[in-house]
């Protein structure tokens, strides 16, 4: 296959952990005959100052034109620091979501069972979790109007749902749920919101064409209890779009690093991949970010084009370096010569050499891998 990706590194440690992930795809071209050509653009705060645009026309151009985009991290302290700024590079990713019709963000959340003991909450609890979050993407309180009184005293943030854009990634998530345990739990606040009262409406109504999977509601305040106390009861969750940031978000303690959580944004033509985790400008250049988030969105790529035993490839090779600790620090703070650029080349050596001896993976582990 052929397959031209649009590369967004962004800012931070966004360039840092994408050249891991295109090195692992560049692997498995090698491996299974495919051809992946990459063409890198910039996005966030590094397109502002280049630019003035958080999301300059060439960016999106490239976007348009390629198969699919592999996208790393926008964000600065600079930006952060100032909530007054009139340009932000938030909002070049929000109208890159936008214009590509990107509706649908999916979250996989997995507790590796060679992790169990990194997580801050309790090893029964979270043994088992498997789950997929279904976000909302281009609509709600994110892309309503927005009104500020000319005091500065009085703010206001609308939220917007239609009948269709509800509809959409309803059956989204209700197909992925056959593919899996199906089920699929609602999460709104439909006690108090008529936006979520619509939700609720619409997936209800949409529910009796699935008659396979079991539809289940919570309130998002229950619901992140719940993702907390018993994550193991959830199999897909759909939610709209701020309730899907925060719970996300949340969801991320479960694996015990948000540097492990991969995502995939899609629409009907076009589709992004990008780890969850944000810039990390803290940890620029240091060689300490986890790879492993945009390594897993690289196996989402393969996978929504059809090359699942590429993408598989990819999953055993990162669940090895977990159970060999070949990880960064955020996973093993005792090692500090496992480096951003060492997870990379070892899961690379894996997807090369995937039924190799122990006695190289030991190799690696003690930073003598045979691909440097």
């Amino acid at each position: 296959m052929k397959l031209n990706i649009a590369v967004l590194p962004g800012d931070g440690i966004g360039p840092e952990v994408t050249k891991q992930a295109i090195k692992v795809l560049n692997s498995i071209a090698l491996e299974f005959n495919h051809t992946f050509q990459f063409k890198h653009a910039s996005v966030g705060a590094i397109a502002i100052d280049e630019t003035g645009n958080p999301l300059p026309d060439k960016t999106l151009d490239l976007c348009k034109s390629s198969d699919a985009i592999l996208f790393g991290a926008i964000g600065d302290p600079k930006y952060d620091n100032d909530p007054s700024a009139p340009i932000r590079p938030e909002q070049g990713l929000l109208k890159l979501r936008k214009s590509l019709g990107l509706f649908a963000n999916i979250r996989p959340v997995k507790a590796y069972e060679s992790l169990l003991d990194k997580s801050p909450l309790k090893e029964e609890n979270i043994k088992g979790t498997d789950i997929s979050i279904y976000r909302e993407l281009t609509g709600g309180i994110y892309f309503g109007e927005k009104k500020l009184n000319e005091a500065g005293t009085e703010a206001s943030d609308l939220c917007i749902y239609t009948k269709e854009e509800i509809e959409r990634i309803t059956h989204l998530a209700f197909k992925a749920a056959q593919a899996r345990r199906k089920k699929v739990t609602l999460v709104d606040k439909a006690n108090v919101l008529e936006s979520s009262r619509l939700w609720r409406k619409v997936v209800t109504e949409i529910a009796p064409q699935y008659a396979d999977v079991t539809l289940d509601f919570l309130f998002v305040d229950n619901a992140a209890m719940q993702l907390i106390l018993n994550p193991k009861q959830f199999d897909v969750i759909l939610t709209e779009n701020m309730f899907g940031d925060i719970i996300s978000d949340e969801a991320s303690v479960i694996g015990g690093s948000i540097g492990l959580l991969a995502s995939a944004s899609i629409g009907n033509k076009y589709a992004l991949f990008e780890p969850i985790h944000g810039s990390y400008p803290q940890a620029k250049g240091k060689g300490i970010a986890n790879p492993i988030a945009s390594i897993l969105s690289a196996a989402m790529l393969l996978e929504h084009f059809g090359l699942h035993t590429e993408a598989e490839l990819i999953n055993r090779a990162v669940e090895k370096s977990l159970e060999l600790n070949i990880t960064t620090p955020d996973l093993n703070p005792k090692n500090n010569l496992v480096t951003t650029e060492r997870v990379g080349d070892f899961i690379q050596d894996f997807i090369v050499h995937p039924e190799d001896t122990n006695m190289n993976f030991t190799n690696i582990h003690l930073g003598q891998s045979t691909i440097i």
